[in-house]
């Protein structure tokens, strides 16, 4: 049955267009149930035990929520208990236009078989569509819908063998369409009605979020922040320049301050500081807020203030916390001062933290507490707060009164006992949106089928390259082998070196499940003691990881040089390899230094050795950065899997020959892809730092009568490379660390949407990543982009599409971010363990940041930061202090402190706040009276740990 709609639109040019939209009605779109012997279906997904125990509805049923149910109490519907669910194609499409993270979560559900829900496509079924009636909302319209829905089922269901005991049940928490469904004989109740009558699942009535209705109950009469404007009148105010849109990002240190970013073009971008409870208004890191600019006599300074919010604080006490924000300042130092006039989006996610249990006896509201500290603390109800005490949760806010000092939030999971490795890493990878969950059914179902080899078929497409003595030279214990490496003697005298890189591409076909999975995690995170694979791991550590001996697919990029390492001439291919040997830095450097060893694959290293390093000087003469950050390597026991030992990573010349290689493939692979798709070629560029991000590094190097020049790449190398002292060798690496702090973050972009191609760190004109497909999606993209340029491989729409390119950028550029930043954390969190068990531990440090009240030290030996803080709440006599910001230095009583200043600190574990534990400094030398400790003799502290902020 066909359905026409006809309606006419205006043109941009102020035409008017006739639309007419065909609408196809049928009746053989199956009820998926068990009991029906009517609709001829093979695999029904609705069972005939659909029973949950429950005093409301003590028959068997199937539910139906509304959209807002959807919306608001997804976590009620992911709970396991849940099951029988019908899911109409009204309130999926509602879910799809308003909220796409939910939108994804219930189709997750949709696709977990042992969830039994089921999609019913209501809007096609030629007995349960229904037109829109004249002046009904669509909103009312859709409330109808899934009425008619429902009433249908009941009666299609009711006739079928043994379903006599079966009912419906609509889930709603609109009171009129609760009321109209009851009047049409349907079952019809509010969702936390039918989940508080959940026989013994307490559990389940905390993960309610909270309504509208509910959240009264919570907040207090007197009005605590002023009334959030409403959307239309925000958007008017934006279009006339009063009000001005931004992301609101709250302080760390201080939960009275936040900046809100303006995003503008270049240089247009600024930020607005926002202090005080009132002018905060109730958002939330990360919110994209409206804010209203405050008069100039108003402006104010950053403050220098450490506070953390220690609970609710009557108005007194409130005002002078306030109060203290305000101080002196000079007019150079105030900045753009705003207030948060109304919300334009919500960026809610689920939070880590653990409950602070009210002290009110068999009370049901408690305070949680954020593992970040830029979230505010979150009032929740939960009858098991016992229980929870000492255990990570995962709590999610439902909303923000006007009454109320904190938002209103729901119990979501526990996630296990704080302090725990498992659960730290889970909360770590939580907290930094790291996509970590199994791979889907529907994902692997795209993996080939096992077992798998290579075919004649396969060969005819592709260079056999089995007989060069090609090898793979990686960290130990690598098992995503991406690259390896040949290179050989040619008759007419010159070399051939090639780079050849896992074809990931060949087995993630664009689109598919696989491939969407992959570009969403867009990285593999490597935490200290686990991997968090992009790919499944068939592919990562099997199939596509070029380990010794088995034949195995790869992406060739291959030259002929001179011995001067001059390219003659560069071909791209597929190919087919089989690598001679899987060697580590350290087995590859052995064969490269050992006299006696002469076989192809040592022959091999060393001509690669030698080019390398006229490649890299060659790069340092262009102006490329030797950089330098600490890295640390645990070692872990296996058995416990704690770490046992902590030292920093020691580079050898085989880690430099790798990496040269790989950047001239890079850069190679870059100019082709470009050269071919100007416009869509996906590409990775490194911004020259603001000249004002070198002021430390400048001052620093002042301080020891040294000069940096940064007035261009090449500058600023050729003078870290002379900044040397005689009797301190460690300076040269403390400049080099100083300078990686001052760079900007390298992104990816797409060719059409920018023109400033430049990597200033590898002073190179162009850029990308092509050797590593097993760990980064953007590398399945350069390799696609290049196949299709040397008509390896067909394209495909969104490949050419640089809108999407640039959208996917967006997306690989976070998650990298996000990464990096999961990483640190598991290093933070595993470096905490080491010195668990260690106890006090004395070390020589070098002064690396000196600040107002503190010193900021880098302990070489564990490629460790820590803070010396002079002041204390707890102390009685603060010491007397004098900070030079010219310098900057520090006065401690007499004692002068200077940036690179070597001192010796004792290092321990303060585990007083079980959420926020931290690796604690106290100075031994220079010996400052009253202020200096005495050198503890090793062995471990134990401190009772408490909850806090």
């Amino acid at each position: 049955m066909l359905k026409t709609k006809t309606f006419v639109k205006k043109t941009r040019s102020g035409g008017v267009m006739k639309i007419v939209r065909e609408h196809y009605l049928r009746d053989d779109i199956w009820c998926g149930s068990e009991f029906c012997v009517e609709c001829k279906q093979d695999s029904p997904v609705l069972q005939k035990e659909a029973c949950i125990e429950s005093n409301l509805c003590p028959f068997t049923h199937y539910l139906i929520p509304d959209t807002n149910v959807v919306l608001h109490q997804i976590d009620i519907l992911e709970d396991p208990l849940i099951k029988n669910v019908i899911i109409l194609q009204t309130v999926l499409q509602e879910v799809r236009h308003r909220s796409g993270p939910i939108y994804k979560r219930i189709k997750d559900i949709i696709h977990d078989a042992e969830k039994h829900f089921y999609t019913f496509t209501n809007e096609h079924h030629s007995e349960t569509f229904i037109e829109r009636l004249q002046a009904e909302s669509a909103n009312d319209r859709n409330d109808r819908a899934i009425r008619v829905a429902a009433k249908w089922y009941g009666e299609h269901l009711k006739n079928a063998p043994a379903a006599e005991e079966l009912k419906i049940v609509l889930l709603t928490n609109d009171r009129g369409n609760k009321e109209k469904a009851e009047e049409t004989g349907l079952i019809a109740h509010k969702c936390d009605e039918y989940v508080k009558s959940l026989i013994a699942n307490p559990e389940l009535v905390d993960r309610l979020a909270l309504t509208s209705d509910d959240s009264n109950e919570i907040t207090s009469s007197k009005l605590l922040f002023p009334e959030h404007l409403p959307l239309s009148k925000i958007q008017t105010g934006i279009k006339n320049n009063t009000f001005l849109q931004g992301t609101f990002r709250a302080s760390r240190d201080n939960y009275l301050e936040a900046t809100v970013f303006v995003h503008g073009e270049g240089e247009d971008s600024k930020e607005v500081l926002i202090q005080g409870l009132q002018n905060l208004n109730r958002a939330v890191h990360q919110d994209v807020v409206a804010v209203e600019l405050l008069p100039r006599d108003q402006w104010v300074a950053p403050s220098s203030v450490v506070l953390q919010d220690e609970g609710p604080k009557d108005e007194d006490e409130a005002d002078e916390t306030e109060t203290m924000l305000k101080s002196e300042a000079s007019e150079a130092m105030l900045k753009p001062t705003g207030k948060v006039v109304g919300i334009i989006k919500r960026n809610w996610r689920p939070f880590c933290g653990m409950l602070s249990k009210s002290q009110i006896k068999e009370a049901t509201r408690h305070l949680f507490t954020p593992a970040d500290r830029r979230i505010p603390r979150i009032r929740v109800e939960t009858r098991q707060a016992i229980a929870l005490e000492g255990q990570r949760i995962m709590v999610a806010i439902d909303g923000w009164p006007k009454h109320s000092r904190y938002p209103n939030g729901h119990f979501v999971r526990n996630l296990g006992s704080a302090g725990d490795k498992e659960t730290e890493t889970e909360v770590l990878l939580l907290e930094h949106d790291v996509p970590h969950q199994a791979f889907s059914q529907a994902v692997l179902s795209f993996l080939p089928k096992m077992p798998w080899g290579i075919t004649e078929e396969d060969m005819k497409k592709r260079l056999d390259l089995r007989q060069l003595c090609v090898c793979s030279v990686d960290p130990p214990g690598c098992t995503d082998i991406d690259d390896a490496l040949h290179c050989r003697d040619l008759e007419n005298g010159n070399l051939e070196v090639g780079v050849h890189i896992a074809d990931v591409s060949h087995f993630i076909r664009p689109g598919n499940a696989l491939d969407q999975e992959a570009a969403s995690r867009g990285t593999t995170v490597y935490l200290c003691d686990k991997r968090i694979d992009m790919v499944p791991e068939l592919l990562s550590s099997n199939l596509c990881s070029l380990r010794s001996n088995v034949d195995r697919f790869a992406f060739s990029c291959i030259w002929e040089v001179n011995h001067e390492a001059e390219i003659l001439s560069t071909r791209f291919t597929k190919s087919v390899i089989n690598s001679k040997a899987s060697l580590t830095y350290a087995e590859a450097q052995m064969r490269i230094d050992d006299a006696h060893m002469n076989d192809d694959i040592t022959r091999s290293l060393r001509g690669l050795n030698k080019l390398a390093k006229i490649l890299k000087r060659k790069r340092i003469e262009k102006g490329a950065l030797t950089l330098s950050s600490p890295e640390v390597r645990f070692h872990i026991d296996s058995e416990t899997h704690d770490p046992i030992d902590l030292q920093t990573k020691e580079l050898k010349e085989t880690n430099s020959m790798v990496e040269e290689f790989m950047l001239l493939a890079n850069i190679s692979v870059a100019q082709k892809i470009y050269d071919e798709f100007s416009e869509c070629a996906l590409l990775r560029k490194h911004p020259a730092p603001p000249p004002s991000n070198y002021d430390i590094l400048i001052k620093a190097a002042k301080s020891k009568n040294l000069e940096i020049h940064t007035d261009s790449a090449k500058a600023l190398a050729d003078s870290l490379d002379e900044a040397k002292l005689d009797g301190f060798s460690y300076l040269n690496t403390l400049l080099r660390i100083l300078a990686t702090r001052c760079m900007m973050q390298a992104v990816y972009f797409c060719s059409g949407m920018d023109s400033d191609f430049h990597h200033y760190g590898l002073a190179s004109a162009i850029y990308t990543h092509f050797t590593s497909p097993i760990r980064r999606y953007a590398d399945i993209i350069v390799h696609r982009l290049l196949a299709v340029a040397i008509g390896a491989d067909c394209t495909y729409p969104d490949l050419m599409d640089k809108h999407k390119q640039s959208a996917l950028c967006n997306n690989l550029n976070y998650r990298h971010k996000m990464s990096q930043y999961a990483q640190r954390a598991s290093v933070a969190f595993h470096t905490q363990l080491f010195f668990k068990s260690r106890g006090n531990l004395n070390e020589d440090g070098f002064i690396l940041f000196v600040r107002k009240n503190a010193i900021i030290i880098l302990i070489p030996k564990f490629g460790l930061e820590g803070t010396v803080f002079f002041e204390h709440k707890d102390q009685k006599h603060s010491p007397s202090l004098t900070f030079n910001e010219e310098g900057p230095t520090l006065t401690v009583e007499k004692h002068t402190f200077s940036m690179f200043d070597k001192v010796k600190v004792t290092i321990s574990l303060d585990a007083s706040n079980i959420q926020h534990q931290k690796i604690r400094m106290a100075l031994i030398e220079p010996v400052i009276p009253g202020v200096s400790v005495a050198a503890p003799v090793d062995g471990p502290v134990v401190k009772r740990p408490k909850l806090d902020r």
